[in-house]
């Protein structure tokens, strides 16, 4: 949900959630992440210049989050965020037959959630959501139904009035990258440490456009 004029934003507590995660450690997600050393400069700045309000320590590696698979399981379902690792295999071998052909992004806003301060993704070309399709297509997104491409720079230490967030992004000065995505990857995070570091798990390469 995006944050609202005339409300708060949303504090991130330190602690574990295991009304959430119920004991399971993996959660998996199709992600895209970002090379581009100029834009990363950029959103470390950004990062830093908002430090004071979000949430410490974050070692999450700057990402757009593509789709959300749950947590990664061996055995049969038991919530209905779990997945099963032979999905992955089949969602890889889809992807793969579908010959997908790298394709640029563009970031554009400083914009905020209500949970999180975030820089807003362009899907130019339309590839975020043709991907995203086909997996929709395989299994239930158990993400937001609206799907917003966005790099998140933090989640909020506490709740901070809308317009003191508006104001602080106002004062920022904004620039935009546009920028080459050549492979999609599949990861996860353990669910027990708050911003932690992705871990890559499986990497597909897309095909080079320009030579097609």
């Amino acid at each position: 949900m995006f944050l609202q004029p005339s409300s708060q934003t949303i504090a991130t507590d330190a602690r574990d959630y295991p009304e959430w995660h119920h004991g399971r450690e993996n959660y998996a997600l199709w992600y895209v992440e970002i090379k581009n050393s100029a834009l990363l400069d950029y959103l470390e700045q950004l990062r830093t210049q908002f430090s004071d309000i979000l949430y410490q320590p974050n070692q999450r590696q700057f990402h757009i989050t593509l789709y959300i698979c749950g947590f990664l399981t061996n055995q049969k379902n038991h919530w209905n965020d779990d997945f099963l690792i032979e999905k992955l295999q089949q969602q890889f071998n889809i992807l793969s037959q579908m010959q997908l052909q790298s394709f640029r992004l563009r970031t554009y806003k400083i914009k905020s959630f209500s949970s999180a301060l975030f820089v807003e993704v362009l899907d130019i070309e339309g590839m975020l959501e043709h991907i995203r399709s086909i997996l929709v297509s395989m299994k239930v997104d158990i993400a937001a139904l609206t799907y917003c491409p966005h790099i998140t720079l933090g989640l909020y230490n506490k709740a901070y009035e809308s317009d003191l967030i508006f104001k602080r992004i106002e004062q920022v000065q904004q620039q935009n990258f546009e920028f080459l995505i050549d492979h999609l990857t599949f990861g996860h995070y353990q669910a027990q440490t708050l911003q932690g570091q992705l871990i890559p798990h499986t990497q597909l390469q897309l095909g080079d456009a320009c030579c097609n």
